[in-house]
C-alpha cells in the first residue's frame, strides 16, 4: 500500500479519486490531514496548477503527492471559465453561485452552441523536487442544460449534459467514473503506474 496525498480540499474530488483508486493499492490521504491548505493557484494552465498543488502537498507532507486541476470550458465563452471554474462566481468552491452565474450568462444562447466539455489534468509527483512528474489528463464532451438537472456529482455536474447518458447530475456514481474527465484522467495514470512498475 502506498500512501499518495491528494493535494485538494476538495471532498468530491477525494471522494471521486478514492473510488476510482480503491483496488489500486494506493491510500488516499486528503492534504487537510496533514494541516495542509490550498496552494496558491498562479499558473495559466491546468498542468502549471496541478503541479503547484502537487508539490506544495508534497514539500508539507514529505509523501508522493496527487495534484488534480480540472474546470468546464465552454465554447462559446472561448473556453471561459477553464482554469477559473472554481471560482466563476468570485468565492473559491460556491457550486451553486457559479452554476447560477455560467447559466445566466447562457441565458440566450442556443442549444446547439452551448457545447461544453470538462478538462482534467493530475499530475503525480513521487517527491517534491521530482523532475519527471506524471501527467494525465482526461475530456469529457457534452452541453450546458439551460437549468439544473438531478442531485448527483458536484461542481458544474448539475448542468452539464452527456449525450450518450443524460445529465451528469443523474449519473450513478459508477458510470460517472467510467466516463467522466476525471474517469479517464486516472485511468491513464493507472495505466502510467503499472508502466512504472514493469
Amino acid at each position: 500500500m502506498r500512501k499518495i496525498v491528494l493535494a485538494s480540499s476538495n471532498p468530491g474530488k477525494l471522494a471521486e479519486i478514492r473510488e476510482v483508486l480503491a483496488d489500486s493499492g494506493i491510500e488516499l490521504v486528503a492534504q487537510g490531514e496533514f494541516g495542509i491548505g490550498d496552494a496558491e493557484e498562479t499558473g495559466t494552465t491546468f498542468v502549471e496548477n496541478a503541479l503547484i498543488k502537487a508539490r506544495h502537498a508534497a514539500r508539507l507532507s514529505g509523501l508522493p503527492a496527487l495534484g488534480d486541476d480540472s474546470g468546464i470550458c465552454v465554447d462559446v465563452l472561448g473556453g471561459a471559465p477553464g482554469l477559473y471554474s472554481a471560482r466563476y462566481a468570485g468565492t473559491h468552491g460556491d457550486n451553486a453561485a457559479n452554476n447560477a452565474k455560467l447559466l445566466a450568462t447562457l441565458r440566450d444562447v442556443a442549444d446547439k452552441e452551448r457545447t461544453a466539455h470538462f478538462h482534467c489534468t493530475l499530475v503525480l509527483l513521487r517527491s517534491a523536487d521530482d523532475p519527471a512528474p506524471l501527467i494525465a489528463e482526461g475530456l469529457w464532451r457534452g452541453r450546458i442544460l439551460h437549468a439544473p438537472q438531478g442531485s448527483r456529482g458536484f461542481g458544474y455536474d448539475p448542468v452539464f449534459f452527456d449525450p450518450a447518458n443524460g445529465p451528469a447530475g443523474e449519473l450513478a456514481p459508477a458510470l460517472k467514473n467510467r466516463i467522466s474527465h476525471r474517469g479517464l484522467a486516472l485511468a491513464r495514470l493507472r495505466e502510467l503506474l503499472d508502466t512504472e512498475k514493469r
